[in-house]
């Protein structure tokens, strides 16, 4: 199997599936290729599952056109202000600014100084999964981490939030 290593000062192996379908194997420095090699094997069996549900996730969502980026874009600051909006106020909390980006590998992310983006890519999903990430994104402007706390949180608003998360993969 192909595998592309990149090293660095983490403690543990990691593995990857890029968009590209590349297995990408996180090491650190001083790391064998004998201990690699061994990992990999190991955990062929979720390789091969990853690859084949990353294949499945380019069929129906090829990379778009420019145009289709901007229709997504155009989209989204349609509609995810207004959703952040209305969850802002039933979670008791408000993202000091909002901004739409193309962002590929995260459909959201929020700051310690509570700017929230959004991926315009998001518009290609399900509402129920949009409302996902606008929640999740928002609860974090309580809980700046994934803690017991904060699912705890995010669950209070959307009981369903697991399988809304689904729709993403």
């Amino acid at each position: 199997m192909n595998y592309k290593i990149i090293y660095s000062k983490r403690r543990t192996l990691a593995l990857q599936i890029s968009r590209e379908l590349e297995v990408i194997v996180r090491a650190p420095k001083g790391a064998s290729t004998d201990r690699i090699e061994k990992f990999v094997r190991l955990h062929e069996g979720w390789i091969n599952e990853h690859l084949e549900m990353q294949k499945s996730r380019l069929e129906r969502y090829p990379e778009p056109s420019e145009a289709e980026l901007l229709e997504l874009e155009r989209r989204a600051w349609e509609l995810l202000p207004e959703r952040a909006s209305y969850f802002s106020a039933l979670m008791g909390v408000k993202a000091s600014h909002i901004s739409i980006n193309r962002a590929r590998s995260r459909f959201g992310s929020c700051s310690d100084k509570g700017r929230i983006n959004f991926s315009c890519r998001l518009m290609r999903y399900p509402i129920e999964a949009i409302d996902y990430v606008v929640v999740h994104e928002l609860a974090h402007l309580r809980h700046l981490n994934h803690s017991r706390e904060f699912w705890a949180f995010v669950e209070s608003f959307l009981p369903d939030y697991k399988q809304r998360k689904r729709l993403l993969k």
